[in-house]
């Protein structure tokens, strides 16, 4: 027995002192500690001994199972340490080498410009307003004095979700609430998308923003208007830009302008984007039609004012010289990245 117990404990040293790994050691120590361990079954054959024999048979038995389980001990916490200093090797983090490069989101174009805008009339004490892009044909059409066999109330221009209902074709609708629920003074712009059936070309989109302004109060004139856009052709062009309003017609203006500003590319000398005449077209203005302010229960007899529209996607494509309207919409990163 003693011979035997010798050699189980020779073994289970030199395993525990081999072992690699934490597993291992508890592997080893099962074997040879465990209920069912080698040493341990040493024990169950002391019944066989004599009297004499058997407490110093249980005092080797003893000494052995002690050696084994400091052994299995100091192993493990070896171990344990060597696996701890592995795993945080390789973890370490070089800080010198360069940072991964991140990908940061920027501003679109169209925002970019409208932020602009906005500071602009900000700056000369306009409110930022904005309404419902489902809007009711009383709003969009006969507030602003758009009679009923108007072109632009045809369903080729506009979309109709209903018998009244109709996806806003300009964000002049928000100023006709405005103005039933503001009185006088009221200074305000009203940017937000639009929708019109238009076909889809490098020029023209089913949807599309505008900007549009209100101002009504005492005393306003055709020289406010012009003074006001003049101010925000010079914020957006350069103060080098010139500005020429030409005589149109809107039903809920009058009189009515169109504006335009010397041609960006060509400073005004004729090119192709200008088409040789040297200005660009960004806006349609005019004085409130007496008949728009009578509608919101403004009296125009006491009050004028004038309004203006200027689309937001043609303004993006003049500053930043983009050839076609589509890639605005596109969410190309190869153009947004230039941005």
């Amino acid at each position: 027995m003693k011979e035997q117990l010798e050699s189980i404990r020779s073994a289970a040293l030199e395993a525990v002192k081999n072992a690699i790994s934490e597993k291992e050691i508890e592997e080893l120590r099962v074997k040879y500690l465990g209920k069912k361990g080698e040493l341990t079954a040493i024990l169950k054959q002391m019944g066989g001994l004599s009297a004499e024999e058997r407490p110093k048979m249980g005092q080797l038995v003893n000494e052995a199972k002690q050696n084994v389980e400091n052994l299995i001990s100091k192993r493990g916490q070896e171990l344990k340490l060597k696996a701890t200093e592995l795993k945080l090797k390789s973890e370490t983090i070089d800080i010198t080498m360069p940072p991964k490069k991140r990908e940061v989101g920027k501003l679109h174009p169209l925002n970019t410009v409208l932020d602009d805008m906005i500071d602009i009339f900000q700056s000369m004490g306009f409110d930022v307003l904005d309404g419902p892009e489902v809007e009711t044909d009383h709003y969009n059409f006969e507030c602003l004095n758009v009679p009923a066999d108007h072109p632009a109330r045809d369903m080729q221009d506009t979309f109709y979700l209903g018998e009244n209902l109709l996806l806003r074709t300009q964000t002049s609708a928000a100023q006709i609430r405005t103005m039933e629920t503001r009185k006088p003074p009221i200074r305000i712009i009203c940017p937000g998308r639009v929708f019109r059936a238009d076909e889809v070309d490098a020029t023209h989109s089913p949807v599309f923003h505008q900007i549009e302004g209100l101002v009504v109060d005492k005393g306003i004139t055709m020289c406010d208007l012009k003074g006001v856009l003049e101010q925000f052709a010079h914020e957006i062009y350069g103060k080098d830009t010139e500005v020429k309003f030409r005589p149109s017609f809107f039903p809920f203006t009058e009189p009515s302008v169109e504006v335009d500003v010397t041609c960006s590319e060509c400073g005004g000398k004729g090119c192709r984007v200008c088409k040789g005449s040297g200005w660009i077209e960004i806006l349609g203005a005019g004085m409130v039609h007496p008949n728009v302010l009578r509608s919101c229960g403004i009296d125009p007899d006491v009050y004028s004012g004038f309004a203006f529209g200027i689309g937001l996607d043609r303004l993006t494509t003049t500053r930043y010289k983009i050839s076609d309207i589509r890639l605005l919409f596109e969410n190309d990163k190869r153009f947004l990245n230039q941005f």
